[in-house]
């Protein structure tokens, strides 16, 4: 599991999952503007990711289910969720990715699925329920066209510490945030998540995934490795789509890459990025060290994780982009076709 100071994936919920366990709501919903059909499509494409361990049932603990993450069902028996919540630890080989796993269904049919594909890179991984179960699905989630807005409504459905299937609802904050868990932006969303919820649909208010749940800032410490906040992030469906639809065909996800490495430089009374190392394609192009960056096709570039993001999100390799520098006291442009890798 990826950890900083107080930066926590959700990955193992230690609580259990009742059978009978009625439906949650751990913030008030916005109803009027979340339809009723919404709500239910999204809670019925939700699965529970369930341990590992979970047929080493003890005999003093009877009809308990174990919960570890959350996934959601997205056509044809395709489960996405976290990377990190299908892993396993082994004190041998150290951190993998299991082949197979097990998923609980909100009416409770516990499913089979086998791995399709993953990104280490975007935590994000892809099964597929096996054929013989696939009609035990109930409903299908879809990504949702184009990006999101701050401000925007959104609610979650998941498995808290083991819990659920529970629903929390809010809306997003920045949309643009970074941190150290993940090579992409993350959106920040202002709902109730836990350790559990990793994996999960961030839902709009048409019930339509616009981001998979990744991680929370711990707001209190404490010894538990169960951790719950209103300070939630997930990766944006805009990328997680590629990353799935790559993992589906049977493709490697391959990313834009423009050659430089960069640093932070003072532009006046701002600070922007300058090009620290120059390699290909961009050094063919006219880029040079000590460059910096003003943007790249109109996008402003205020850091190397916005360069980042913006070659992951936005270009494929082999595509042309203009990239706008300043050098000395002059703005130049420059025609850079990206590489891959």
């Amino acid at each position: 599991m990826r950890r900083t100071a107080l930066i926590h994936s959700w990955l193992r919920g230690f609580a259990l999952c009742l059978l009978a366990l009625p439906i949650l709501a751990l913030a008030v919903p916005a109803q009027a503007e979340l339809s009723p059909a919404a709500l239910d499509r999204a809670k019925l494409a939700t699965v529970g990711v369930l341990e590992d361990t979970q047929d080493q049932r003890t005999p003093d603990k009877p009809g308990k289910i174990l919960v570890r993450g959350t996934g959601f069902h997205l056509r044809d028996g395709y489960i996405v969720t976290a990377r990190h919540a299908a892993e396993k630890h082994d004190v041998t080989t150290g951190t993998i990715i299991e082949k197979q796993i097990r998923i609980l269904t909100t009416d409770l049919h516990e499913l089979t699925a086998d791995l399709v594909g993953d990104s280490a890179f975007m935590d994000v991984v892809v099964y597929r329920v096996i054929e013989a179960q696939r009609s035990k699905l109930l409903a299908s989630a879809f990504f949702a066209g184009g990006d999101v807005q701050p401000g925007q409504t959104v609610f979650t459905v998941g498995y808290p510490m083991g819990w659920g299937p529970t629903m929390s609802f809010g809306h997003l904050g920045n949309t643009n945030t970074f941190l150290q868990t993940v090579d992409t932006r993350l959106i920040q969303a202002d709902v109730a998540a836990c350790s559990g919820n990793s994996g999960g649909g961030l839902f709009n208010e048409k019930g339509d995934v616009v981001g998979i749940m990744h991680a929370i800032i711990q707001t209190e410490r404490d010894d538990s490795t169960a951790h719950c906040s209103r300070m939630a992030f997930a990766i944006p469906a805009l990328l997680a789509e590629r990353i799935v639809k790559a993992a589906i065909e049977g493709k490697p996800m391959t990313f834009s890459k423009m050659g430089i490495h960069m640093m932070a430089v003072k532009d006046g009374t701002k600070w922007r990025m300058a090009v620290k190392e120059v390699n290909e394609p961009s050094k063919s192009a006219g880029i040079q060290k000590h460059d910096i960056i003003i943007a790249v096709d109109d996008t402003e570039i205020n850091d190397a994780a916005h360069l980042k993001n913006y070659l992951i999100e936005r270009t494929t390799p082999g595509q042309q982009v203009r990239v706008k520098v300043r050098r000395i006291d002059a703005d130049l442009t420059f025609t850079v076709t990206l590489g891959g890798g």
